[in-house]
């Protein structure tokens, strides 16, 4: 073994509370950086792989074939920046139902005479196309059940056409919920309604937003004004894909940034108080034949063993930590196998030694830098002078000998109490983060109920409440529940809510139309833009709707509801969360035309202040008890697993910074005490108790820790405020304010005195070993 190796080993096994503390930094930023670096990896991988190979169209348009014909929409694909385009195939929307006669959402039906295509070419993935009447391929993504074999009826049309599955595909896209042959459009179409054409283009620019919209005005333009009826671009479909993954990668990111910097300081601070506290021992090696290079070599290596073993440590908590995340991953895609890349566990780790290799070599270029005879005559104590200003003003405080020590000793190395202050500002910045987004993920839960009420009657915007009976209850038996609500002296304000399926030109599937009857707009609904709704013939709609359809509040949005076209005007923007956002929130009235007899599925009760709750149920249930129907009490428990598996992370990320912060004020703190030993025993010698001595340790870090957490708060809530909407935007949705503005003043203080607790746990194990040290040891010690 050489002599460079010995000293390594001989430095690392010595000094072990430096290596535990470079060891954990490094795992804290590896296990963050693998698992940001695995999602960004895969996030998009397999829709983009799948877009490449089925020439996924940029762009899908559908049109009014009462307002264009099938020759003009051919012509369009002669419009500038279009590449390539498919179609048009008549499309048409349908309500089927299963051989037991049960109704199914609705489906969005395309002609088309294949799978194969210019544009948006379908995978087929088991049975044959559909060649003949009577035959249909289900979208392996549509909201039936995809059975080969299934036969679904089309009732309301003479004869009760029924149509046999015989295949099913995928369209990357998601250009339709169900292909049939051309010919079998008109054939399905109800009497009194019209169908409609799908025409699929592929641009040549269509990287951003901005690009897309401008392919679509290029074909709106190429055709009779109020022709189109509805645009999906790709990016949507693609946002919806990554949905998953791009809703941890912003939170990833941050915690990842904060290892790393972490990391790079905790690494800096120890091989620099090394260097510092070992000055009379780099003498002695430079007077045993060691040189500058060597210096350097030798503490970088006791920095590089601990890091290796914490960036071995870090890729296995990453590759783990992940799994759950990519599972969610995979599910979103309707994929599997997804895994960590070799390539990103490479990268990290490289990348970290990489890091640790320049920022211990810079710490350890000023020993490589001194003189043999300074070295050695250096020693490692502080210059004199250091600190006595400090020492002189605590003096005259009225303050009790110990405390004014302990205050005046960070002035001593004020550099070294800079890196303790910036370690601890950054614990404090990741705790006021983590509570932050535990605060957010709570509110969106909340939000995302929509349960406000005090008291229901049928489970919240459910299809099949939990009546007696089974079954919704008739208008007679609701007109009754509205009559009871009505007349308990409790009551303060109730609405009804109704569910149906309906479609939307240029979204695949059915979407969920919550419909209301009174005045909803105390429900828990949490608007992100415009307003609630005030009149029949308004709505609001979540987020996500808004981006899959390219409307915007103030649009006017046509809905096929069992055959019947109704118009409604965004007045809106709501937060929910549920169904991808394909929701759409109207009043009763608005759907009178189309269905006349829509039961109430639900009540919604907001009782008197001062109203006993329990006792109102009571009551309330005696008279609805001929009904069938129950009442309970509201706001139901929150739950989702997304929130589990990003709290989970969120606190064992959390964790490891504060622990990597309290070891490196840890770490300072023994060095400040071990090189003061001398005064430490003189201290002891003058009648300084073991309980005065902790309290002199302790006192030392009171003003790093609250300049500390004074500094990491304010930047805790600014990365919150950065993070948080990033986060939703990742998940499609925009956060409304109450989301985001979680923090109040108390509990601002409470994480400022958090970064005082942090540095108070990093200096109690030193405070103790000061306490324990003999007089007659202290005073031998040089």
């Amino acid at each position: 073994m050489s002599a460079l190796s010995r000293v390594v080993r001989s430095g690392t096994g010595r000094r072990r509370v430096q290596t535990l503390v470079i060891g954990l930094a490094v795992m804290m930023a590896v296990t963050a950086a693998v698992l940001g670096g695995s999602l960004l990896a895969v996030s998009g991988a397999p829709f983009d792989d799948a877009f490449a190979r089925q020439r996924g169209a940029h762009l899908s348009v559908h049109f009014d074939a009462d307002e264009v014909t099938a020759a003009r929409l051919r012509a369009s694909a002669d419009t500038a920046g279009i590449t390539a385009a498919s179609g048009p195939f008549p499309t048409m929307a349908v309500t089927p139902s299963i051989d037991e006669g049960d109704d199914l959402p609705p489906l969005t039906l395309a002609g088309r005479s294949g799978p194969e295509g210019k544009v948006d070419e379908l995978t087929l993935m088991d049975g044959r196309w559909a060649t003949r009447s009577g035959e249909i391929v289900l979208s392996a993504d549509s909201w039936v059940f995809p059975t080969m074999g299934l036969r679904l009826r089309v009732p309301g049309l003479p004869g009760d056409p029924e149509l046999k599955v015989v295949g099913l595909a995928r369209s990357v896209t998601r250009s339709a919920d169900a292909w049939v042959t051309p010919s079998q459009i008109d054939a399905l179409r109800p009497p009194g309604s019209t169908t409609g054409y799908e025409m699929l283009y592929r641009l040549d620019h269509a990287d951003t937003a901005g690009e897309v919209s401008a392919g679509r005005a290029g074909v709106t333009a190429a055709v009779p004004a109020g022709a189109v009826t509805g645009t999906q671009s790709w990016l949507t479909v693609k946002k919806t894909a990554d949905r998953e993954t791009a809703l941890f990668v912003p939170f990833l990111i941050a915690f990842g940034v904060l290892g790393l910097v972490m990391s790079v300081l905790i690494v800096g601070h120890v091989t620099a108080g090394t260097v510092g506290s070992g000055t009379r021992r780099i003498g002695i090696l430079k007077a045993v034949g060691f040189t500058p290079a060597q210096v350097v070599r030798a503490y970088v290596g006791q920095a590089l063993v601990p890091a290796g073993i914490g960036t071995a440590l870090g890729v296995v908590a990453g590759d783990l930590l992940a799994v759950p995340v990519l599972s969610e991953a995979a599910e979103a895609y309707g994929t599997t196998g997804l895994t960590v890349a070799p390539g990103v566990d490479a990268s990290v780790v490289a990348g970290a030694l990489a890091l640790v290799t320049l920022t211990a070599g810079a710490a350890a270029w000023r020993g490589g830098r001194l003189r043999t005879v300074d070295a050695l005559a250096i020693g490692r104590t502080p210059s004199p002078g250091r600190g006595r200003r400090a020492a002189r003003l605590g003096a005259r405080l009225p303050l009790p000998r110990p405390v004014s020590l302990g205050l005046a000793l960070p002035f001593a190395r004020p550099a070294r109490a800079a890196a303790l202050c910036v370690a601890v500002a950054f614990g404090a910045t990741a705790v006021t983060f983590a509570v932050g987004l535990g605060s957010s993920l709570g509110e969106v839960l909340t939000a995302r109920e929509h349960d406000s009420a005090d008291v229901t009657i049928g489970l919240p915007e459910a299809v099949a409440p939990p009546f007696a009976k089974g079954t919704p209850p008739t208008a007679a038996e609701t007109a009754a529940i509205s009559a009871a609500i009505k007349a308990r002296p409790g009551t303060r304000a109730y609405y009804a809510t109704s569910v149906t399926q309906a479609t939307v030109p240029g979204m695949d599937g059915s979407i969920e139309v919550i419909a209301f009857a009174g005045d909803a707009s105390w429900g828990g609904y949490e608007m992100v833009s415009g307003r609630w709704i005030a009149r029949p013939g308004e709505a609001v709609v979540p987020t996500p709707f808004l981006a899959a359809t390219g409307r915007r509040v103030g649009d006017t949005i046509s809905l096929n509801d069992h055959g019947t076209s109704v118009s409604v005007r965004v007045v809106g923007e709501v937060f929910d969360t549920r169904d991808a956002g394909r929701r759409i929130f109207t009043d009763r009235a608005t759907l009178g035309a189309a269905e006349p007899d829509l039961p109430a599925v639900s009540h919604h009760i907001a009782v008197k202040p001062g109203t006993d709750v329990s006792a109102y149920i009571d009551e309330l249930n005696a008279e609805l008890r001929p009904v069938g129907a129950s009442a309970v009490a509201g706001h139901a428990g929150n739950d989702s697993d997304q929130v589990v598996v990003l709290n989970s992370l969120t606190a064992i990320l959390t964790l490891m910074l504060v622990a990597v912060a309290a070891l490196g004020v840890l770490n300072g703190v023994l060095l400040d005490t071990r090189e003061r030993i001398r005064d430490l025993g003189i201290h002891k010698a003058l009648g300084m108790l073991p309980r005065q001595t902790i309290t002199m340790v302790i006192t030392s870090v009171v003003v790093t820790g609250l300049i500390g957490g004074a500094l990491g708060v304010p930047l805790g809530v600014a990365l919150h405020s950065w993070i948080t909407p990033a986060m939703g935007e990742g998940a499609g949705l925009r956060l409304p304010e109450a989301v985001i503005s979680v923090y109040r003043t108390p509990e601002l203080i409470l994480l400022a005195l958090g970064g005082l607790l942090i540095a108070v746990l990093g200096a109690l194990a030193p405070a103790g070993w000061a306490a324990r040290v003999r007089t007659a040891t202290a005073l031998r010690t040089e």
